[in-house]
């Protein structure tokens, strides 16, 4: 399998317009002619059939020399086994900037949909971006990506310790954001009770309380006891270690759903295998947090050449105004991308709402 890294700090430039702008009116109508039947077919568009469009009124000729015309512009491409023609990933990339649906425009079935989803959605935060995936995955028939917060501006609302065991604890963190941040620990030395576990959640919440466990360093101060100070570090380096591993978590859902959108076996694997690597997942749906609300990557622009039959849509979520996470779907470059333009911003805005009234 290739490697489908790229090098650290390294984007796509946005897309210009100077080709779009190059477009007259019936070239432009003509090829979102072809980019609508072909998401719609996954067939090669024919001129008869782009002539047959309402309102375009030019004959099967006219078309047919246009799309000649595209296709030497490098919009459209001339598959050898047919007489029709397909998009390429410029071709795609002018039909999503100037698509004429707005993002916010969901079906109002789906709209009801997704304002249920998110009456009745859990309040734990690790289940509900779960759930999350799997609605934007339903909604779209494509892999839907969350990425967690990464709780750089949560700060700690409480600390926990409970007793698992005579040397066994569980210290258990609650951030601001709503997330829950659990270690267990295996407790040295003499065996504690609950009163020196109740006296090491007092140092750590006096400690931690109010802070981000980012800047949470030095440790607490010692409190005067050995066997709770020992508790304290701890269940401090636990808590610290897992906060730490924890970041850039993502959940995807519908990766099945997606897969049965190609008809290359070796393709379907090679997407499989990509949505299993976390880091290339995040790299690439981050790219919603550097820039524009609503990023649209098609084919090769994102880099990733195992990816490049497949486009992504994403869009950061927000926290009265506080950028925490990313979500957004991966399918083909022959993806409705209206549908998952609206999809990704609805649900992306629902969450964040979501999250701020938790």
């Amino acid at each position: 399998m290739p490697d489908t890294r790229r090098a650290p700090g390294t984007r796509t430039a946005a897309p210009g317009r100077r080709d779009a702008e190059e477009l007259d009116d019936r070239k432009a109508a003509i090829l979102r002619a072809v980019v609508q039947e072909y998401i719609e077919t996954a067939l090669p568009v024919g001129s008869a059939h782009v002539a047959s469009t309402p309102g375009l009124g030019v004959s099967p000729a006219t078309v047919r020399n246009e799309m000649v015309r595209l296709e030497r512009e490098g919009y459209l491409a001339h598959p050898h086994t047919s007489a029709g023609r397909i998009p390429t990933d410029k071709g795609y990339r002018f039909f999503v900037d100037h698509c004429r649906t707005m993002p916010e425009r969901l079906a109002p079935a789906e709209k009801r949909r997704v304002s249920d989803f998110f009456t009745q959605a859990s309040t734990q935060l690790d289940r509900m971006l779960s759930d999350t995936s799997r609605l934007l995955a339903n909604l779209t028939h494509y892999a839907a990506l969350v990425v967690a917060p990464t709780h750089g501006d949560a700060v700690v609302r409480s600390v926990q310790i409970v007793g698992l065991g005579p040397r066994l604890a569980l210290a258990v963190v609650v951030l601001s954001d709503g997330s829950v941040d659990k270690a267990t620990i295996e407790l040295d030395g003499e065996v504690v009770g609950e009163e020196r576990l109740a006296a090491a959640v007092v140092c750590l919440n006096v400690h931690l309380r109010g802070r981000r466990l980012d800047d949470a360093s030095p440790p607490p101060p010692p409190a005067g006891d050995p066997a709770v100070d020992t508790v304290v570090g701890q269940a401090y380096r636990a808590v610290l270690e897992t906060h730490r591993s924890e970041a850039d978590e993502v959940y995807v859902g519908g990766a099945s759903q997606m897969a049965a959108t190609f008809d290359a076996v070796d393709t379907v694997r090679e997407v499989l295998s990509i949505l299993e690597e976390q880091y290339v997942v995040v790299a690439l749906v981050r790219e919603a947090l550097q820039g524009d609300s609503l990023l649209v990557s098609i084919g090769t622009e994102h880099g990733v050449e195992s990816l490049a039959e497949c486009s992504i849509v994403a869009a950061p979520y927000e926290v009265e105004g506080v950028r925490m996470g990313t979500i957004g779907v991966l399918g083909p470059t022959r993806m409705n991308y209206p549908q998952a333009m609206a999809a990704v911003a609805v649900v992306s805005n629902r969450l964040g709402r979501h999250l701020r009234d938790a």
